[in-house]
């Protein structure tokens, strides 16, 4: 995969889509930037995660925006996404990649130095590293790594990887210089009024520090 796919990754949260809905959030905020998008739902059901990739896909039709489904490997499938996403906690990277075959994406979380090196070997495309920041989109999360635990995470690997938790468009140029290929995102878009000029606020963020 293309680390510049990384660069804006937005992963979707329900209850802040609540206002425009999930598919129209997401049509919005890649229109302002975002480079990636992982449909994450916890509480749905896998059918009901097909329905709504599907009707992702349409939207990021043209777009060359990939779509990735959270923990959901047989949704990621039967709806015919371009990969799955998996936490430690959510079966081995292995087993995923034997279900999803050699063309599609396979990203995984890592918190610590440790699992990072862990991967060394694994038939995966991406980590997502963090949390950076504590972030209340997910409360079972590890201890925050700060950024400096960030920029440590990155230099124990070389596949592409994401910077996940607490993340806004202010930190965008701190981010980068750890190494990290790009940052993952919830509440900076899905949490806005208006997810395409929250998406931009990144971008020229980071133009301002170029």
């Amino acid at each position: 995969m293309r680390r510049e796919a990384l660069r804006l990754y937005l992963v979707t949260d329900p209850v802040l889509c609540a206002g425009l809905g999930v598919v129209e959030t997401v049509r919005r905020a890649v229109a302002g930037g975002v480079s990636m998008v992982q449909l994450r739902d916890k509480q749905a059901t896998t059918e009901e995660r097909v329905v709504l990739a599907r009707e992702l896909m349409q939207v990021l039709d043209g777009t060359g925006v990939p779509l990735i489904i959270n923990d959901d490997v047989e949704a990621a499938l039967a709806a015919g996404a371009d990969g799955a996403h998996i936490g430690q906690s959510d079966g081995s990277p292995e087993r995923a990649r034997a279900l999803l075959g050699p063309g599609r994406i396979l990203g995984l979380s890592c918190e610590t130095t440790d699992r990072v090196a862990a991967t060394k070997g694994m038939n995966v495309d991406y980590l997502g590293l963090g949390p950076v920041f504590a972030t209340g989109t997910k409360a079972d999360h590890e201890q925050p790594t700060g950024l400096a635990g960030l920029a440590a995470l990155v230099a124990a690997t070389e596949l592409p990887t994401v910077a996940i938790g607490g993340l806004k468009a202010s930190h965008v140029n701190e981010v980068l210089a750890t190494g990290a290929d790009g940052l993952c995102v919830v509440s900076a878009i899905c949490g806005q009024a208006d997810p395409q000029t929250a998406a931009a606020t990144f971008f020229s963020s980071h133009k301002r520090g170029s």
